[in-house]
């Protein structure tokens, strides 16, 4: 199997997702409250903008009082303690919105939650993971390797070449039932997972080339889904805030681990916050495996919408 296909009205979790990076029974006997956010996505899609977006709804005074890491923990990575890191989301007293990268298959499904699903176009995805995995540090290697719990094979180093992950990316899963997103997991099954279920009235879906089209207007959008009652005179503080230089200016404070993980820090996960980048990279033939894929993964309709965005798709 490669493509989800939706069984029920209401997601269920069918399946676990255990290997280098996370693992999804962490979120087991975790207790939500009637007003949290959980921000999904595959990686490399806009999480941590989606997250910074919120952040600032949430708090939208210009500064954030605490790295975003630290306000919006990713639950289902397996390497920080998972007590310490619930024990800190019970201590929360603001509204929480907690980050996932599991398809919709791997949570428990909480209908009093709203989820914030974000996606992007998977070449550009898979443009900003080069970035990402080429620039590792040693400890991020020893870090998913070497803490206990590992289920699977290492996370292994990358190729020296781009198109060499290319090649084991767009044609081989992680897991059995996908068929791309080696060595991660598929960012394919991932959106059509979630697009699936778009019609939910606690899941709302974002593209990534709809905030760089207009942030002010997906920020609007983001805001009346979660129901934020924003003052009129926050939302120039807020779009200024979510703006790439800004974020990039602050690094440190949105980066996970302060940029600690990839060589040249903060400045490096924050690379360039732009779409198009493949077009002269990829090969005619690297395309042609990418249009192999999404025959594979997904549904037509859910293709239209990863390649163009536009909320009139959903």
């Amino acid at each position: 199997m490669s493509r989800f296909v939706k069984t029920s009205e209401l997601p269920e979790r069918t399946r676990v997702y255990q290997n280098h990076h996370f693992d999804s029974t962490r979120w087991d006997g975790f207790a939500h409250r009637s007003d949290d956010i959980v921000v999904a996505s595959s990686y490399k899609a806009g999480t941590t903008w989606t997250q910074s977006i919120i952040a600032h709804l949430v708090f939208p005074s210009a500064e954030l009082p605490a790295p975003l890491s630290q306000l919006s923990p990713w639950l289902d990575n397996r390497i920080p303690p998972l007590d310490e890191i619930v024990a800190a989301l019970e201590t929360q007293a603001h509204r929480r919105f907690i980050k996932t990268h599991l398809p919709i298959d791997g949570i428990q499904f909480d209908p009093k939650v709203k989820y914030v699903y974000v996606a992007r176009d998977g070449r550009d995805v898979f443009m900003s993971l080069w970035n990402h995995y080429s620039n590792h540090t040693d400890n991020m290697y020893a870090l998913l390797n070497d803490t206990p719990g590992r289920i699977g094979e290492p996370f292994p180093r990358p190729p020296d070449d781009l198109h060499e992950l290319w090649a084991e990316w767009v044609n081989r899963g992680w897991f059995d039932w996908e068929s791309d997103g080696w060595p991660y997991w598929s960012h394919l099954y991932n959106v059509q997972s979630w697009w699936e279920f778009r019609q939910l009235p606690n899941i709302a879906l974002i593209h990534f080339a709809d905030m760089v089209e207009d942030v002010e207007r997906e920020i609007r959008r983001i805001a009346d889904f979660l129901e934020f009652d924003v003052a009129d005179d926050a939302w120039a503080r807020i779009v200024k805030s979510v703006s790439f230089g800004e974020m990039k200016k602050k690094g440190e404070m949105y980066a996970p681990g302060g940029g600690s993980f990839w060589k040249g820090g903060a400045g490096t996960f924050l690379n360039k916050g732009t779409n198009g980048r493949w077009r002269d990279v990829l090969t005619p033939s690297e395309l042609e495996q990418y249009e192999a894929a999404c025959e594979r993964s997904l549904t037509p309709d859910c293709r239209d919408w990863l390649e163009k965005g536009g909320s009139e798709r959903l």
